[in-house]
């Protein structure tokens, strides 16, 4: 039984590590070579519609809840400790999607949850057109969660045809 729950931790754990690795490291990266003030310096990637801008983030998304870091970086942890109960008890973790989906999650929730305990705000850097500027830890979240809306996805059109199957019979 213990080596099936380890089995379980050992995905999530591992992609977590990586995704909070890969977003500390860009935004050190980014801080050294764009800083140390934001907003002045650029590097255009794609014209001037995509392109790498060293940014401080005290709020959420769209630059919601601005300056309220503190009460955030409690919210991103009762938001964590949430996602691990529910991976322990109402997510189908043995599958490796939602494995990898909990991981990106996980990580890149810690990974804002570092920049915010150490610095006071979020590093962003990616600035793509109107759209607010984000980081790695903001995409790992966004892309596990697209991760698991597809693994519902997948296993709602899976019991459909289960079912059809029986009603045909």
């Amino acid at each position: 039984m213990k080596s099936l729950v380890q089995a379980r931790w050992i995905t999530p754990i591992l992609v977590a590590i990586i995704a909070v690795a890969l977003d500390q490291a860009s935004k050190r990266w980014i801080v050294a070579t764009l800083g140390p003030e934001p907003m002045t310096k650029f590097i255009p990637l794609i014209g001037e519609d995509i392109r790498l801008a060293y940014s401080h983030n005290t709020g959420i998304a769209f630059s919601l809840f601005h300056g309220k870091s503190d009460i955030l970086t409690i919210v991103a942890l009762v938001i964590i400790t949430g996602a691990i109960y529910l991976y322990i008890t109402q997510l189908p973790n043995r599958r490796r999607l939602i494995q990898i989906a909990m991981g990106l999650i996980l990580g890149g929730a810690l990974g804002n949850v570092i920049d915010r305990i150490r610095l006071g705000y979020v590093v962003d850097f990616i600035q793509v057109g109107w759209f607010p500027i984000f980081n790695l830890a903001d995409s790992a979240i966004t892309v596990g969660a697209a991760l698991l809306m597809l693994q519902y996805a997948l296993d709602e059109i899976a019991l459909r045809r289960v079912r059809q199957a029986m009603m045909s019979q």
